[in-house]
């Protein structure tokens, strides 16, 4: 059965056949296809969608079809949700819009006395006075000193930068923001989720002398597999993406912040950490020393153990995204400095750090205490963007200068942010900054040559260089000349747009 788009509601289960638009948000109930974001994030590559994954209205279904739960409908999907901020960024104004506004306010009494001055000169004290000529060089003077230009100088550039951040998948909520963005020198991260993956995978497996690497894994995953924590997961994933796979085990039994043990083939295995090898006086044949080395490294440690002998350690972290490191190198670049807040303990925090290249790190933050870092960070003298995805971050978000919130994560810190990532790319973070450098040099050199314009013209339209030259501006050629510094102003802001492609090119 099909019904217009508009009576669809949250709840309702939609058919999406290949090739199709998609009509409304939801989640993917059946089926698997990759969709077509780029309209949404900017990314070109179709993206993999199974059970559970979020679809988006007007993306672009490909060869596969799946059914979707409606989860936004109306104005309160993804793209309206788009439509809506970029509708108020174009309207919004900077700050130095207002800054223009205000030297226009001074400006246009200060040309109508100069026009009423060259009229009185001109009738009054040259010689051989003219009525019609008087009135010619006073409406010159008003026509060349319009500031149109100086007024569109602004606007133009902030309707032409965010247009380009959207069509980029950067949502930027007006041309405050961009201005602000402008003046940033500190870029704030926070780790989980943001520069990392939100999620541990296994980075080491370190059997003891004697055991092999897949004796390790099938043991560990064998008992991990009857668990729900994050770690047994990734365990779990980690052994069947060796093509390992775990055997069945009796009596499995969790410990409660300490590991797991159950058992296999008429053995007792267990897996937790090294307090708990301590406790169950396991014999840890030498494997202690990788367990306090991984741990060192900021990484979580499992020990396996087998009828009492520890069998081998198996590493943990959360690994870092993989446009992390090179999107903190760009903004490095830029001369930001870059800071990483975190509620990691400082031995891990210092691990993800060495790795991404942050060297400044606020660890073991609760999050109630991020906007009290933000604030210190300020009172030093630095202009502070957040980036963060949770709802924890939303209040340092409010609080930074500039927040970023990251595409993916809560509809909260969309909300308390200032520029949204429609994707996970961390480049994006750099690629916004970038956007408000070039926009505020477009505004600034809009501004200087319509004031410069304006200055320049106002004499001649004047008459000051007919005496010397006998030169006089007719209205006609003034009005032309108004126009073409509104052209050119205009102009110059749509060459953002190749100043743009250069930049993203690089």
């Amino acid at each position: 059965m099909e019904v217009p788009v508009d009576e669809v509601v949250v709840g309702d289960e939609v058919v999406v056949r290949p090739g199709e638009r998609i009509p409304t948000d939801g989640r993917v109930i059946s089926g698997a296809s990759s969709v077509d974001e780029s309209m949404l994030t900017g990314e070109s590559m179709p993206v993999a969608k199974e059970v559970g994954s979020e679809v988006f209205g007007a993306t672009v279904n490909g060869h596969g079809g799946f059914t979707l739960e409606a989860t936004r409908v109306g104005r309160d999907t993804a793209l309206a949700r788009i439509i809506r901020l970029v509708e108020e960024a174009q309207g919004s104004k900077a700050a130095i819009q207002r800054l223009a506004d205000r030297v226009a306010a001074v400006f246009v009494p200060v040309v109508f006395g100069i026009g009423i001055v060259t009229f009185l000169v001109w009738y009054f004290v040259v010689s051989e006075p003219v009525f019609t000529r008087a009135l010619l060089n006073f409406v010159s003077v008003l026509i060349i000193a319009c500031p149109c230009a100086m007024g569109l100088a602004t606007p133009t550039a902030v309707m032409v930068g965010t247009g380009l951040g959207a069509e980029n998948g950067l949502l930027i909520k007006g041309g405050e923001s961009l201005e602000k963005a402008y003046r940033l020198n500190t870029v704030v991260f926070d780790k989980t989720g943001t520069l990392t993956m939100g999620k541990p995978a296994v980075t080491d497996v370190i059997p003891a002398e004697g055991v092999s690497r897949e004796r390790l894994l099938r043991v560990a995953a064998s008992v991990e597999a009857a668990s729900e924590h994050p770690l047994a997961r990734a365990l779990v994933s980690a052994a069947r993406a060796e093509g390992i796979e775990p055997e069945p085990v009796q009596e499995f039994k969790a410990l409660s912040g300490f590991g797991a043990e159950a058992g296999l083939d008429g053995k007792r295995c267990v897996l937790g950490n090294p307090r708990l090898m301590e406790l169950k006086e396991m014999s840890m044949n030498g494997v202690d020393d990788e367990a306090a080395r991984l741990s060192s490294e900021g990484k979580t440690s499992v020990m396996v153990s087998l009828e009492g002998q520890v069998i081998g350690v198996i590493g943990f972290s959360d690994q870092p995204k993989p446009s992390a490191a090179e999107a903190v190198r760009r903004l490095k670049s830029m001369g930001l400095q870059t800071v990483m807040l975190t509620g990691d303990n400082e031995a891990t925090a210092r691990a993800v750090g060495a790795l991404l290249g942050i060297e400044e790190i606020r660890a073991e933050v609760l999050p109630a205490e991020k906007t009290d870092e933000i604030k210190k960070l300020q009172a030093e003298g630095r202009v502070v963007a957040m980036v963060g995805d949770g709802i924890n971050d939303a209040p340092a978000l409010t609080a930074a200068d500039i927040g970023i919130a990251i595409g993916a994560g809560t509809d909260v810190a969309m909300e308390a942010s200032d520029i949204t990532l429609m994707r996970e790319d961390l480049n994006a973070v750099p690629m916004a900054i970038s956007l408000s450098f070039h926009t505020m040099r477009i505004i600034k050199q809009n501004l200087f040559w319509a004031f410069f314009y304006n200055s320049m013209g106002i004499p001649v339209a004047a008459g000051v260089f007919y005496p010397f030259f006998g030169i006089l501006l007719n209205p006609v050629f003034a009005a032309a000349a108004m126009a073409m510094s509104s052209v050119c102003v205009v102009g110059n802001a749509l060459r953002l747009r190749l100043v743009w492609a250069k930049a993203v090119q690089k």
